[in-house]
């Protein structure tokens, strides 16, 4: 089954910018409601620390559906983040299945896995891992040239991710002239660039002030919405879960402990994408 794509909100300047986001869109199919992006089945990650067995992740089965947006909550050291790892393919599972987009991580080899982290998941940090010593556009570039796309198309594609997230001004700007606002916006533009079926996001708004937060969550939620991308976001905050994602998963001691659906957030068709605040470094 094939969903139709929404028209992105913000017009794109540059002609071959306009013409490689309808390549983009059209390329892009988007699984039925009944296809799953993520499952896992007794999901262990366990650790010896000193004479003490860590249990990071300790049993967890899930099923993600393509295209939801699922928040994980929980304390400090609860186990979300070894949770979004192990999806990510940062990690290993010591048992149990997480099997992502139909495969199975614990079962690929360290090549298949550095695939799988560069097309298949798109990953967003707390603490931006921007390079310092290159350009907002040659970060973006990055992990195209991992993937050897054609420079052309790279710096095009580059242009075009940046414009989406408001920052066609700032190509030649280093991460440290840049606002921290600016430097996630500018990680969320490199995440998408190898355009992923599964967005993962790990306390994307921890270093931002509520403001400059809500204008990362907007996005986020904006790509969701009109690509029918897959996002899982780690968060301490219940209010941020509760505003934007569709369910919230619960842990407590590397364990799911609650899963539960939000009904308010509302059904929005058409999500406008923040403009930019126009802030000087």
């Amino acid at each position: 089954m094939v969903v139709a794509l929404q028209k992105p909100s913000t017009p794109l300047a540059c002609p071959r910018c306009r013409i490689l986001w309808r390549e983009h869109l059209g390329s892009m199919e988007i699984p039925g409601p009944n296809a799953l992006a993520v499952r896992t089945a007794n999901l262990c990650r366990h650790y010896q620390m000193g004479e003490v067995l860590v249990r990071a992740v300790d049993g967890i089965s899930i099923n993600i559906g393509a295209g939801e947006f699922v928040a994980l909550l929980g304390p400090s050291g609860s186990g979300k983040s070894s949770l979004l790892n192990l999806v990510a393919g940062l990690d290993r599972p010591t048992s149990g299945a997480v099997i992502v987009q139909g495969n199975n991580l614990a079962a690929l080899s360290r090549e298949q896995l550095a695939k799988h982290r560069l097309h298949t998941v798109g990953m967003v940090f707390q603490s931006f891992n921007l390079i310092p010593s290159m350009t907002l556009l040659e970060n973006v570039e990055l992990p195209m040239r991992f993937a050897e796309v054609d420079r052309g198309e790279r710096s095009a594609r580059a242009r075009q991710a940046l414009e989406r997230v408001g920052l066609s001004g700032r190509l030649a700007h280093r991460p440290t002239e840049l606002s921290g606002g600016e430097q996630q916006r500018a990680s969320l533009a490199r995440a998408l660039i190898n355009r992923p079926k599964l967005l993962l996001a790990d306390e994307p708004t921890g270093n931002l002030d509520s403001r400059t937060g809500t204008e990362i969550m907007d996005l986020l939620h904006s790509f969701n919405r009109s690509l029918g991308m897959t996002v899982l976001m780690v968060t301490h905050e219940q209010a941020l879960a509760e505003k934007y994602a569709g369910r919230m998963l619960h842990l407590a001691d590397g364990k799911l402990v609650d899963d539960v659906s939000n009904d308010h957030v509302p059904n929005i068709s058409s999500v406008e994408t923040p403009a930019p605040r126009g802030e000087t470094p």
